[in-house]
């Protein structure tokens, strides 16, 4: 399918005149090639419930509640609906969220037993994947127990069900309080019925955010009669918990529809209500939806690919559909918002906070990808980050409803700043952004917003460590390589602010804390590893190991993470011996035994090609450095090879978490053609192009077009590229050069050619 508008045109012609031809446009539908349940298989844990881009409210399926793959709520493996509850996570590690779940019934309504150590509820139902429907924007399933449809559709701060029922005396929906992901701890829970349609209520919950509360209003079609449960229940710890649930009942005729409309609120019941009256005014669920799929073909619309593989086409709209589920707007109409200093703040709606930054994951592609789709939205993703900054003390490593989480290592709002700066859309306080990024760097406990059990972890001694002994020793600080590492990568990003602002001490200063990595390599195994407080390597030492967040690296091993040298390409290749000696080691990595080894694997090291781990994070920028060694052929066939084998249109078709879009981001620049090694750099390395065309519209500034000729399955190998019509010998490209409007034209063949080889 074209992607261009067809024009549809109706001409009428009298004897003397001719009638007016009267156009209308019909826009491509991308939205029919998005699937919304890749990634709710394997461990992609994402969600297909009804989304509107970066909306605040989520309302999704809930089929299951403990373990890994419960992250999102929603396993495509279950057969059992627990409900549909309205806050989720998309890919993440880690799970939160599930509140305020929502279940139609019919019959007498069970909540008991409820039993702790079951991924299913009382009322639960079974249900079937050929009766189940999920679009951008639009989901909807069959509950075979109730014998009821369940739909649902969503704005950006409210969501709307519409349950259709059969003829029965004995129909409801039970609002379940106490429900959450993993059995969080609830630390309380309101609910008020305000007439016999509207219902609110608010609780608040302690897990992997301590702190993390919400509020809803609920107004529904039809008149209820109800009964609030209100007990205790023993959980699999022997310990009392409290429930909290609504039960609603109503008689209806046969194919009734019952319609529910939800607004949340991380402020008050309040704004809850007034989220829901200003975004869904009506009863018009049909207009509702219709607008989310408009939503959401005004985003997917940002690209245009063009390709005769409508199983390649449907892989990148989905991945670009999930890189717009977050971050999330936390923001209400009335322009409140809850702030990371536990406070009620009144901002603005035009400059809106957002939460959910996974940023050691999205720094990586996800925002190198906004900074050309939609640089505006990512200067509000910086400015949410400089709020937090002043609210809390310091800028997030991994924010979940106004929290600090302490998750992950290093401080890459630093990257999300200096990649914003030196690409020329920075529309932020640049100093102020500066000092924001010097706080993140030093070691400072002081003045920090945050309980004291994550304090160790957003501040560890590992930045005390690094600014005064120069390194981290592994036998007083966990994960001391990765973090060293990144530390180095982000203090380059600090000597490039610095440099902007005058500031040529610390200028001299975090370039010099740049090089750190190189303290870590060991020459004898040509490893990066573990370095003591003696001085002396962390032995025994094995680059398989794993056991995870427990040892010198984050969810790798010394395979994955000796190559996390981004911003000093040059600087690693002379550390390992030159450019022969650096070809030889990469070649080893994707060429090494794929197993892994310890008490304790970490379950993220996944996608392997060698020990090359393309289901996390560290791996992403790997493939692309033998552009930096004169091997670009070497770049275009890999890629090519993780199209094919790490990325499909099924359920379980991403090899590790989707990760708040980090996964779907990579797919996305280097399906286009090309990717940021380093953000910070405005530099993109040029790989292998799998469309015969792709149109980026770029925001109020025309196209970037990038053509593949003699395109094929078999033809990966760039023979030749122009730019702009001039011949390109390089496999780089600059940032400009695509926000200028440029076409980037590349000659397929199926052999590896010299193209991108410089000689010395």
């Amino acid at each position: 399918m074209e992607s261009k508008k067809i024009l549809m045109t109706v001409c009428g012609a009298g004897m003397l005149t001719l009638a007016a031809c009267a156009p209308s446009a019909v826009e491509t539908d991308y939205t029919a090639y998005v699937n919304p349940f890749v990634g709710t298989g394997g461990h992609g844990h994402t969600f297909p419930g009804a989304v509107v881009p970066n909306g605040m409210i989520q309302p999704s399926p809930d089929t299951r509640i403990d373990g890994w793959d419960a992250s999102s709520g929603y396993y495509y493996a279950d057969s059992t609906m627990n409900g549909f509850s309205h806050t989720h996570v998309s890919g993440t590690g880690c799970a939160d969220y599930g509140d305020i779940l929502f279940m139609p019934t019919v019959g007498e309504q069970q909540y008991n037993p409820q039993d702790y150590s079951s991924q299913t509820l009382p009322y639960a139902s079974v249900f079937s994947h050929q009766n189940e429907t999920a679009v951008p924007g639009y989901y909807s399933v069959f509950l075979d127990r109730y014998q009821v449809k369940a739909e649902l559709t969503a704005t950006k701060r409210a969501a709307f069900h519409r349950y259709t029922f059969p003829a029965t005396e004995e129909a409801g929906i039970i609002i379940d309080m106490d429900y959450s992901i993993q059995h969080q701890t609830n630390m309380d829970m309101q609910v008020e019925v305000v007439s016999d349609t509207e219902i609110k209520g608010s609780k608040l919950t302690e897990y992997w955010a301590f702190d993390q509360q919400v509020s809803f209003y609920a107004k529904f079609s039809k008149p209820f009669t109800y009964q609030i449960v209100r007990d205790t229940l023993t959980d699999h710890n022997g310990k009392m918990q409290p429930r909290c649930k609504v039960l609603l009942k109503f008689a209806t005729a046969k194919d009734e529809q019952v319609l529910a409309k939800v607004g949340i609120s991380a402020v008050d019941t309040e704004g809850a209500k007034r989220n829901l009256e200003a975004e869904i005014p009506d009863w018009d669920f049909e207009a509702v939806r219709n607008e989310a799929h408009k939503d959401w073909n005004r985003y997917l619309s940002k690209i245009d690919v063009e390709t005769s593989n409508e199983t390649d086409k449907t892989i990148f709209y989905t991945a670009m559909y999930h890189t717009a589920i977050s971050p999330n707007l936390f923001t209400d109409v009335d322009g409140r918002y809850w702030g990371m200093d536990r406070k009620v703040h009144q901002g603005s709606v035009e400059k809106p906070i957002y939460t959910v930054f996974s940023l050691w994951d999205t720094f990586r592609a996800l925002h190198p990808l906004l900074s050309i789709i939609d640089p505006d939205l990512n200067n509000e993703f910086i400015y949410s980050l400089l709020k937090k900054h002043q609210e809390g003390g310091i800028f997030p490593m991994w924010d979940l409803a106004s929290n600090y989480t302490g998750t992950m290592i290093g401080y890459h709002a630093a990257s999300l700043i200096a990649d914003a700066y030196t690409k020329g859309y920075a529309d932020f306080d640049l100093q102020e952004a500066y000092r924001a990024c010097l706080r993140s760097a030093e070691y400072d406990t002081t003045g920090i917003k945050c309980p004291d059990l994550v304090l160790p972890h957003l501040m560890p001694m590992a930045k005390y460590y690094k600014n005064t002994l120069g390194y981290i020793p592994c036998d007083r600080e966990n994960e001391s390589v990765a973090k060293a590492l990144e530390y180095a990568y982000d203090d380059f990003c600090i000597s490039l602010l610095a440099d902007a602002v005058g500031d040529y001490d610390n200028f001299e200063r975090y370039t010099k804390l740049a090089k750190a990595y190189k303290l870590y390599f060991d020459p004898s195994v040509r490893f990066m590893r573990g370095l003591d407080s003696k001085g002396e390597w962390r032995e025994p030492f094995n680059p398989r190991a794993s056991n995870h967040r427990n040892d010198d690296y984050c969810e790798g091993n010394a395979w994955q993470w000796t190559w996390f040298v981004p911003h000093d390409i040059e600087g690693l290749v002379a550390l390992m011996g030159g450019e022969e000696a650096f070809v030889g080691k990469l070649d080893s990595l994707f060429t090494a035994d794929s197993s892994l080894e310890g008490t304790e694997v970490s379950a993220d090291i996944s996608g392997l090609i060698g020990q090359y781990a393309h289901g996390n994070e560290p791996s992403h920028h790997i493939i692309h450095l033998y552009n930096y060694v004169n091997r670009p052929w070497k770049t275009q066939e890999l890629i090519d090879r993780v199209f094919k084998e790490q990325y499909r249109n099924e359920p379980d078709g991403l090899s590790g978490n989707e990760d708040c879009g980090q996964m779907s981001a990579w797919y996305i620049l280097n399906s286009m053609g090309f990717y940021q090694v380093c953000p910070g750099k405005p530099v993109y390395s040029i790989g292998r192009p799998l469309f015969d065309k792709v149109t980026v519209n770029l925001p109020g500034r025309g196209v970037f077009t990038v053509i593949a000729k003699n395109n094929s399955p078999e033809n990966k190998y760039i023979e030749s590229a122009t730019l702009n019509g001039k011949p390109l010998t390089v496999p780089f490209l600059q940032h400009k050069d695509i926000m200028n409007g440029s076409v980037l034209e590349l000659t397929l063949t199926n052999q590896p050619t010299q193209w991108g080889v410089t000689t010395n």
